[in-house]
């Protein structure tokens, strides 16, 4: 059977437990956007969390946009690789081309209670078999060896790492 295709999607999750210097800086700065957002949808204050703004509130659903435009410096900080996701020999290999922030819930007035999301959405990938727990994959878009040997990471499946799409190889 010839590889397919497969583009995998990581969701990161980011909330008051983080413990990462970039996690941190990007649940501040989102925060403090998202205070600063929320006074277009509740200029009398008379909404506490996210939640009622999107439940009674019009066009509330804009701020997953508006705040995530604070946090395009901190992705751009990764350098196009996807934090966390390691192959079975602890080295980062799993590249993104694009993500989408997400406003899970919070508080305006609790900034410990705050939690986003950003998806990673990796570069294709072929697959070639699943050992177990784990993919292997090779870089789509690299070209075999001279020998025809494909270079492969064998990358665990885990919590909040799914296969986004598949199509057949071309």
């Amino acid at each position: 059977m010839p590889p397919r295709v497969i583009t995998l999607a990581y969701r990161k999750v980011l909330d008051a437990t983080a413990s990462k210097p970039w996690d941190k800086l990007v649940l501040v700065d989102s925060y403090r956007e998202l205070r600063m957002q929320a006074q277009l949808y509740n200029p009398g204050g008379q909404y506490r969390t996210f939640g009622e703004l999107l439940h009674y509130v019009p066009g509330a659903d804009k701020l997953h946009f508006l705040v995530g435009g604070s946090i395009g410096g901190y992705v751009q900080q990764l350098k196009g690789v996807v934090p966390d996701i390691v192959n079975n020999v602890g080295r980062y290999f799993l590249k993104f081309t694009r993500y989408q922030f997400e406003l899970i819930n919070s508080d305006l007035h609790d900034q410990s209670k705050h939690q986003v999301a950003i998806t990673f959405y990796a570069e294709p990938l072929h697959w070639h078999d699943s050992i177990a727990p784990y993919l292997l994959v090779s870089d789509a878009a690299a070209p075999a060896e001279a020998s025809g040997e494909v270079l492969t990471h064998l990358v665990q499946l885990q919590p909040y790492l799914t296969i986004h799409s598949l199509h057949p190889a071309s």
